[in-house]
């Protein structure tokens, strides 16, 4: 079965949904089936998102994606370094 990416307000609305079922008297795996996840996922995504708003969701996945681009900045220039040091050492 292929594998569905959710959005994170998409993901947001499923575990709120699932909070309702989970009140109304529902175990977590009917919440969970109900909202079409597997309880492994409903766990990773109230790890994740639980008690987030739409908007702070959205920022979430917005700074992720940002330190994720900094992170492979940071990696090409300490490569490049790593390369001029050698090249200026001579043991190239």
């Amino acid at each position: 079965m292929a594998r569905k990416r959710r959005t994170a307000e998409e993901i947001v609305g499923k575990l709120r949904g699932a909070e309702v079922l989970i009140t109304d008297g529902k175990t977590v795996a009917e919440a969970a089936r109900a909202i079409g996840v597997t309880e492994q996922s409903y766990f990773r995504w109230r790890k994740d998102y639980g008690g987030l708003k739409l908007d702070q969701a959205r920022r979430l996945k917005e700074l992720e994606r940002e330190d994720a681009r900094f992170r492979r900045a940071a990696a090409d220039l300490t490569l490049d370094k790593l390369l001029l040091k050698e090249a200026a050492s001579g043991n190239y």
